[in-house]
């Protein structure tokens, strides 16, 4: 019997590297055509504070995957769905982290072009990774993560 059953969500790219390449971009842009947007002291209070909120929510999401004995990388199985720590609040905590991490470095970069540049990335994120690892988890667990989807958000 032939199993036509992928068993990893198929995403497009590793979610670090569609950040991290976008990003890139964003501060070129600026070095091509430099911006500023906000004063120096509020982009620094508030990048810093982005970063540190993503500095303390990845790792524990990390944390939670690795207690429920399931793969971080999205390109390998999943063996649980994780409904604790950050988990019981957002569907995607690693994600959320990414993104804060991005807003913060392009604000103290103060990157305008990064920030514009945003919107790409999550739109990128939402359909070549969450809507493919929601479909994998939905395959692979059924009314356990249909369940949890409709208790908690995709993002916040």
């Amino acid at each position: 019997m032939r199993n036509d059953f992928q068993d990893n969500p198929g995403v497009i790219a590793p979610p670090p590297l569609i950040y991290a390449g976008v990003l890139v971009v964003g501060l070129l842009l600026r070095l091509i055509f430099p911006t500023r947007f906000l004063p120096r002291p509020i982009v620094l209070i508030i990048g810093t504070g982005c970063i540190a909120v993503a500095c303390i929510l990845a790792p524990t999401a990390f944390h939670q995957m690795r207690r429920a004995k399931t793969n971080v990388d999205p390109t390998q199985p999943a063996t649980a769905i994780v409904t604790e720590g950050p988990f019981r609040f957002t569907r995607n905590p690693i994600y959320l982290s990414l993104t804060l991490f991005y807003i913060g470095m392009a604000l103290i970069a103060q990157s305008l072009w990064a920030l514009l540049l945003l919107p790409v990335v999550l739109f990128v994120m939402n359909r070549g990774v969450i809507d493919r690892e929601e479909r994998y988890l939905e395959r692979k667990f059924g009314e356990q993560y249909v369940g949890y989807k409709a208790r908690v958000r995709r993002w916040i």
